[in-house]
């Protein structure tokens, strides 16, 4: 009796106990990394018009981050060659663990969960052996590592959980970098870019490139869109752009092509995000190098291009995207020149991170 008794009394507690919410972080829409006036990085929790909800100091600069899909957590990764990924308890404000790059890697500074929360996988470059490496992180054991896969290829950047929960896409850029050069391209002679669909077990699932004369479009960035439509933004590695630098693939098909932005426009080679908005219909890619934004709307095959100083940010909203830039700027758009919607004296990164599949 006493044992039950005991039992139900652990039942009990256990209802009290509230489970952790985005609502005990403010309920923020989007996160991002940032520069601070004082020259300090941060990550902070935006609204879903960009006001901050919440600040956690980081100890160097910040990149992407992965959200948890059902906790309040997020991994902030540091930029490449980054070493280190924060886990932190937004909930609280507080950093509960930092996780090391093994031995012979750095990070690239993006990550995605599974599903269920259960594992989280990063981007991961092995220096030595120049391959590409997917790492797997148990979440339930306090983020233990618990194995590692090939990326199917070099330089793996961005991931992303395709809808089905089951498998990865992964942006192998192609780029082979060691530590001892710091960013130093050092195999553009040679580079293969790739979109790898991987499944959680490590499977290579399917591989697609472009033609060999635009190999030099290293794969970078994706976004994926429920119905598995994965957008894709490139960087020219050439003196001169000699590709478009945005596609849309679904598996089984070749890459397409999106239509090239008219002048002046000219995204210097370059896309630093890319998002597709919640309801399907926009992809946004953004060059901070040639201060503009490119708006696709699939549905009528039509672009629009928009300049805007240091803009590279981008998430989806409901009906459109935001996007932020390195002056401190918020904005909103669907189709149509994007309106400011907040301003902070601090810099954005490179990424801005929607903590819902459409943010807000």
């Amino acid at each position: 009796m006493a044992s039950r008794r005991k039992f139900l009394a652990g039942l009990l507690a256990a209802s009290a106990c509230p489970v952790p919410s985005w609502a005990d972080a403010g309920d923020p829409s989007f996160v991002a990394a940032a520069k601070r006036v004082d020259g300090s990085y941060a990550l902070l929790g935006l609204s879903a018009f960009g006001e901050p909800v919440f600040e956690i100091p980081l100890p160097g600069r910040g990149h992407a981050a992965a959200a948890h899909p059902l906790q309040p957590y997020v991994v902030a990764f540091a930029r490449r060659p980054g070493n280190f990924a924060l886990v932190i308890n937004c909930g609280i404000g507080q950093v509960e663990r930092r996780l090391d790059a093994p031995e012979g890697r750095h990070f690239y500074g993006h990550g995605a969960f599974s599903a269920d929360g259960a594992l989280m996988f990063t981007t991961e470059n092995d220096y030595e052996e120049a391959e590409g490496r997917i790492g797997v992180w148990d979440v339930r054991r306090g983020y233990k590592r618990v194995g590692e896969f090939s990326s199917g290829g070099i330089g793996p950047h961005d991931l992303r959980l395709m809808p089905n929960g089951a498998s990865l896409v992964v942006a192998n850029g192609g780029i082979e970098t060691h530590p001892d050069s710091g960013r130093t391209k050092l195999n553009l002679p040679t580079m293969q870019p790739n979109l790898s669909y991987i499944s959680l077990d490590g499977a290579v699932l399917e591989q697609v490139a472009l033609a060999p004369e635009l190999r030099l479009a290293s794969i970078r960035h994706l976004a994926v869109r429920a119905d598995g439509l994965v957008a894709v933004g490139c960087q020219w590695q050439g003196n001169a752009q000699g590709a478009a630098l945005v596609y849309t693939h679904r598996r089984g098909e070749s890459m397409v092509s999106l239509p090239e932005p008219s002048l002046p426009v000219d995204l210097k080679g370059y896309i630093g995000s890319i998002a597709i908005s919640g309801n399907g219909q926009i992809v946004a890619a953004t060059s901070p190098r040639g201060n503009a934004v490119v708006l696709y709307d699939l549905a009528n095959d039509t672009v629009q291009a928009y300049g805007h100083a240091d803009i590279c940010g981008a998430a989806p909203t409901h009906g459109g995207v935001a996007l932020t830039t390195g002056q401190g700027q918020f904005l909103r758009t669907e189709l149509g020149p994007p309106n400011l919607s907040a301003n902070a004296p601090i810099a954005w990164d490179n990424h801005l991170v929607a903590l819902t599949t459409m943010g807000s």
